[in-house]
């Protein structure tokens, strides 16, 4: 019998549906202005300190609008027993309501075994890899590239990641264009 794959899934762009988040390219190409607009530190994930930085990037979250119509198909390979699933979400505390509603709904019909989120407001990267290697994941999907290198290089999960119309000439083993595509390769390769 073939063993069943540990899997963590992020939430924003990945079990949430996210049409802006290529959005994240654009400002990659901008990143030299950060510190000057932002005031950041040298960490590569901005960490909003302002009440105003707080709203407006708890207002950008908002764009997570939907659930992917591929969860489905992931409960239906938990309930076949070929995956154990996770959602591993680097999202920072003051957004922890908004989180909680999502999980009542995501988490109706208990697809994921658990469900961790980044209250400790540590680096999203940091947090993710901390986690992979707790719960000593096989698979963990990601749709963030900055991110997908950093996993890379600090875990021995495989990572998949889901691009976007931006980043879709970025050479990458395990990339996919939407949660449909890495839930059918899943199905088939595991």
């Amino acid at each position: 019998m073939k063993k069943k794959l540990k899997i963590g899934f992020d939430l924003d762009g990945v079990i949430l549906y996210n049409p802006i988040r290529f959005v994240r390219r654009i400002a990659k190409a901008f990143k030299f202005l950060k510190p000057v607009l932002l005031h950041q530190e040298k960490n590569p994930f901005y960490f909003p300190k302002t009440k105003l930085e707080i709203f407006l990037f708890t207002l950008l979250h908002k764009s997570s609008f939907k659930i992917d119509r591929s969860l489905p198909e992931i409960n239906k390979l938990v309930k076949a027993k070929k995956i154990e699933a996770y959602i591993v979400t680097g999202r920072y505390s003051f957004l922890k309501k908004d989180f909680d509603n999502w999980i009542k709904i995501i988490n109706k019909d208990k697809i994921f075994k658990d469900i961790y989120q980044n209250t400790k407001d540590l680096q999203p990267n940091e947090f993710k890899i901390k986690m992979i290697k707790k719960l000593n994941l096989d698979v963990y999907v990601e749709d963030n590239y900055d991110i997908i290198e950093r996993l890379n290089n600090h875990t021995k999960a495989k990572i998949y990641w889901i691009t976007n119309f931006l980043d879709k000439n970025i050479p990458y083993k395990f990339k996919f264009s939407s949660l449909k595509e890495t839930v059918e390769f899943l199905r088939k390769h595991g």
